[in-house]
């Protein structure tokens, strides 16, 4: 690739590199029964990648009522706000980020965390010396599997899709990516199995991040350098 023009990383970050996809699963369910709309935790958990907005379709259909959203939103946000000092991150994943800015890649956090929940997730990660950009769920219209968080973080990183390789743990991610045709390594460390990642359209898949950090001379982000 020319070296004139920037390439880079976009990465997921709840489920991706910070242990949160069942945090956010056990939050939703308990969230759902205090409004009488029990859900059970398995379609929860699949629903997990996508936006607020998403989800709740995917839980509830779209034809229903939607005048309890905004309470099951901020219930949701309050039980998950109980783990923020708790959160840990997955197996080296900030030293996958480090090695990712030593080989001259730009590393940007391409999440739709809700801005509040943002600062949580990158201290737990600890890594901000080498993280260039970070979204929030602020800066897309529509959630995933829409791609728009993903042109986000295109546009603040100044990265085009055709010199990036995005990191995610959902299908939803790889749909996402997909859309802009943007390559997406899946990993199974946010409960999504290595044949759905890679049935959806992962071009690889990985246990977690440092199983990609220790495959990473061979794993698509190589191509990038």
């Amino acid at each position: 690739m020319s070296a004139e023009k920037p390439c880079g990383v976009l990465l997921d970050v709840d489920g991706t590199l910070v242990d949160t996809t069942y945090l956010h699963t056990v939050s939703w369910w308990e969230a759902l029964r205090q409004a009488d709309r029990p859900v059970p935790m398995a379609l929860i958990h699949r629903s997990i990648g996508m936006g607020s907005d998403n989800l709740l379709d995917h839980l509830l259909g779209r034809e229903r009522d939607r005048s309890a959203d905004a309470r099951l939103r901020d219930a949701h946000d309050s039980l998950y706000a109980e783990y923020w000092q708790r959160l840990t991150p997955l197996p080296r994943a900030a030293d996958l980020l480090r090695a990712l800015a030593a080989r001259g890649l730009r590393v940007v956090l391409a999440t739709s965390a809700a801005e509040h929940e943002v600062g949580a997730l990158r201290r737990a990660l600890a890594a901000d010396d080498v993280i260039d950009e970070v979204t929030s769920s602020a800066d897309a219209d529509r959630s995933k599997p829409a791609p728009d968080i993903l042109v986000a973080a295109l546009e603040q990183s100044g990265l085009e899709a055709s010199r990036v390789v995005f990191v995610g743990d959902s299908v939803w991610d790889v749909a996402a990516a997909g859309k802009l045709n943007i390559p997406c390594v899946g990993l199974t460390c946010g409960g999504t199995s290595r044949g759905e990642l890679a049935g959806a359209g992962a071009v690889a898949v990985y246990d977690d991040p440092a199983a990609l950090l220790d495959a990473l001379e061979d794993s698509p982000i190589a191509a990038l350098t």
